[in-house]
């Protein structure tokens, strides 16, 4: 009888965290999703013909000083999609995984 209760509640533990990252996960996924779209444009727009022009309006200081423009920078969008496309390979990794366990 201990080693049914000790399974059970092995498992129960096991289950109450898979139930919680579960649901994390899913609100992730779907703030994630919600964004699409937006990463969408965003990635059109980072390299195109357009983002250079602006570019260069930025270095001959042609802009607003209070404009934001971080995705002018060289370097924070391309970090920024090179580890969305990590994440998203991840998340692949994952997903099979998961397919292979249940």
């Amino acid at each position: 009888m201990e080693e049914n209760v000790e399974r059970i509640t092995i498992a129960e533990q096991a289950f109450d965290r898979i139930v919680a990252a579960h649901e994390q996960l899913n609100e992730a996924l779907d703030a994630f999703d919600d964004v699409l779209d937006d990463l969408g444009l965003f990635s059109d727009y980072y390299g195109s013909p357009e983002w250079f022009d602006d570019h260069e309006a930025d270095e001959k200081g042609e802009l607003p000083e209070s404009l934001k423009r971080g995705v002018l920078s060289e370097d924070a969008p391309y970090d920024a999609l090179i580890e969305l496309r990590s994440t998203a390979l991840r998340m692949l990794e994952i997903a099979t995984d998961t397919l292979y366990i249940v």
